[in-house]
């Protein structure tokens, strides 16, 4: 499917690889989903399904930590999605998925491999597959929230405590493996699967795909020695800090080298993570970004462009406007989610500075107030302000800024979809 569709219409894959290559598309392409922080909460999702009347199918929860719902096909239609992710296609039978009860009461499903146990006292706790609490959900709340770091109080003195690295990522987080959410190790056997899923996914479809893997450094710290105690070590541990990211790097690169043969020449785009940003500036100092971060990133990316054809995409939320260029240098091709409500990330700024050298993945909705606050013709005012800012030139794929939350209403949703096909 890679020749351009007769009368100019372009399919969905050469709509968004040519945005991603700062060619103007026939129209701008659209993600709903396609990776963790593009998406929508399933409270939201099975409440916009009642709303558009569709009855049929489920809401499959296949992120519980965010509690995200994975887009059934009908819906992906609704939204004239342009792009998927490649997660989609491994959780496909009746025996993947078993009951959940959401917390607003709804009936969902989650992967069946997801191990819940009840608090007591009406909530939710998390539990690594040796059982050790990792998360929490109280009763009430919408999203697990981590509650196991386990080199929280390692100093760094005996660095033969990162050899158990795997073990200790598999006690904080169910997608401690690369392309989450495949829980699965990457043995010989799955990776014949991967590559026969996503080759199939890439033969019936003419969607985009992405697939996610990951390569956090920074967060990775911060999951495993929890936010402040990594945070510190940054500053006053350097040793601990630099053994630890230097560690994730030689995992991530071991993941990649598997991986990237696998999905090679069917997946178009590989999602890496790290949210380096807050509201009002980054976590960490730029210089501490370019000392200790970018050699490492650059590691890392270079490896998926020396050893593969996919477009590098990278997910960080927040003020990331003053190492954007150092961004771009290691070879970030695709920015995410294009927080526009932190600071020195306005439209115009970010298209006139840097949109030539980046593609913008996001932005088009603020998901902070307008969407969950807004009027519905506020909202299709705000969408045409986006697309119209981000659009010309190509390097625009439009989604809301963040995911969608669970208490937006399905007629702000609604009038956020109909703007996008109103005008873009």
């Amino acid at each position: 499917m890679g020749e351009e569709s007769e009368g100019g219409k372009m399919t969905r894959r050469e709509r968004v690889l040519a945005a991603i290559g700062h060619r103007e598309p026939d129209r701008v392409p659209v993600d709903l989903g396609a990776m963790r922080s593009t998406g929508i909460t399933a409270a939201a999702y099975g409440r916009l399904k009642q709303f558009l009347g569709l009855r049929e199918g489920h809401v499959d929860v296949f992120d519980v930590v965010q509690q995200l719902a994975q887009p059934e096909q009908a819906v992906l239609d609704y939204w004239d999605a342009d792009v998927v992710d490649l997660g989609r296609v491994f959780l496909t039978e009746e025996s993947d998925w078993k009951a959940f009860t959401l917390p607003d009461g709804q009936a969902a499903r989650i992967p069946a491999y997801i191990k819940f146990a009840g608090d007591g006292a009406g909530g939710w706790l998390a539990l690594a597959d040796d059982g050790t609490p990792i998360g929490a959900m109280p009763k009430g709340a919408y999203y697990l929230s981590q509650t196991n770091f386990p080199l929280k109080d390692w100093d760094g003195a005996d660095l033969g405590v990162l050899d158990r690295l795997p073990e200790h990522m598999g006690k904080v987080t169910w997608s401690a493996l690369p392309c989450a959410p495949y829980h699965l190790p990457l043995t010989p056997e799955h990776l014949a699967e991967i590559r026969r899923r996503a080759k199939t996914l890439y033969e019936t479809t003419d969607y985009a795909v992405m697939v996610a893997f990951g390569a956090n450094l920074l967060e990775w710290g911060q999951f495993l020695c929890r936010m402040d105690q990594f945070l510190v070590d940054l500053v006053e541990n350097r040793r601990k800090a630099v053994a630890l990211l230097d560690k994730l790097v030689e995992s991530h690169l071991a993941n990649l080298e598997k991986l990237l043969p696998a999905v090679d020449g069917y997946v178009q785009i590989i999602q890496m993570g790290d949210d380096l940003g807050t509201q009002q500036a980054l976590e960490i100092s730029p210089r501490l970004y370019r000392e200790i971060f970018k050699p490492r990133q650059r590691l890392i990316f270079e490896t998926v462009k020396k050893k593969s054809s996919l477009r590098l995409f990278l997910h960080s939320c927040g003020a990331v406007a003053d190492i954007i260029p150092d961004l771009i240098e290691v070879g970030v091709e695709i920015l995410n989610p294009v927080q526009t409500s932190a600071r020195g990330m306005e439209p115009a700024r970010l298209k006139r500075e840097f949109g030539k050298d980046i593609a913008l993945w996001g932005g088009g909705c603020d998901t902070q107030r307008i969407l969950p606050l807004g009027t519905p013709a506020e909202i299709a005012a705000h969408v045409k302000e986006r697309i119209e800012a981000f659009a010309p030139g190509g390097g625009f794929v439009f989604t809301q800024v963040h995911n969608i939350m669970p208490h937006v209403s399905p007629q702000n949703i609604a009038a956020m979809v109909d703007a996008v096909r109103r005008f873009r």
